[in-house]
């Protein structure tokens, strides 16, 4: 046999694997964006007042939950959101000082018996009929006071915020199953400057 001959009976197969390869890259894509989060956890609004009552916050995010963190809730598994609130004093000698720092967290759990959701808060606790009602009620908080009122100085004052899904208050066997899936990892933080 030829050397083209041999050449020119190959050519089929190779086409035939090329095909395949594609084929397979779009699978692996498809499946690639099919697992990852449809939406991250947004913050549409962060800010700060000083007040005589002290510093109070108003904060406004946006998020679905992922298909893997619903079916979780659906199936009895109460999530755990937290916001924290750092006050800082900015410092050209040394380093920044930490002034205050506060944190609030809410519980929403699925309530099979009555195909509702309740958040808790402290002790309060409040039941919704949808999951989405449920959410908008631990997605926006105002007036929240973070630290007593601030004196009058040039001093200059920043607060670092940060809001996320507290995956450490989740079931320990359910931690470690976690661990590498992105779709608990819904987070968002920011430095937001004091006004005077």
């Amino acid at each position: 046999m030829s050397r083209l001959s041999t050449l020119c009976a190959c050519r089929p197969p190779v086409r035939a694997s090329l095909r395949w390869c594609g084929m397979a890259v779009a699978l692996l894509l498809a499946w690639w964006l099919a697992a990852a989060p449809a939406q991250a956890l947004e913050l549409l609004r962060l800010d700060a007042q000083r007040t005589e009552q002290g510093v109070l916050l108003n904060v406004e995010t946006r998020f679905d939950l992922p298909p893997g963190v619903e079916d979780a809730l659906q199936r009895g598994v109460a999530l755990h959101f937290q916001a924290e609130a750092v006050l800082m004093r900015a410092r050209w000698y040394w380093r920044d000082k930490e002034l205050a720092r506060a944190t609030r967290t809410w519980r929403i759990a699925y309530q099979p018996l009555t195909f509702s959701y309740k958040v808790s808060q402290g002790g309060l606790s409040q039941t919704y009929r949808s999951l989405g009602e449920a959410l908008r009620a631990l997605q926006r908080f105002s007036q929240w006071r973070i630290a007593d009122p601030l004196p009058a100085d040039d001093d200059r004052h920043y607060i670092e915020f940060s809001y996320r899904l507290d995956t450490d208050q989740l079931p320990r066997p359910l931690q470690i199953g976690i661990g590498s899936q992105p779709e608990w990892t819904l987070r968002t933080a920011r430095t937001l400057v004091l006004p005077d």
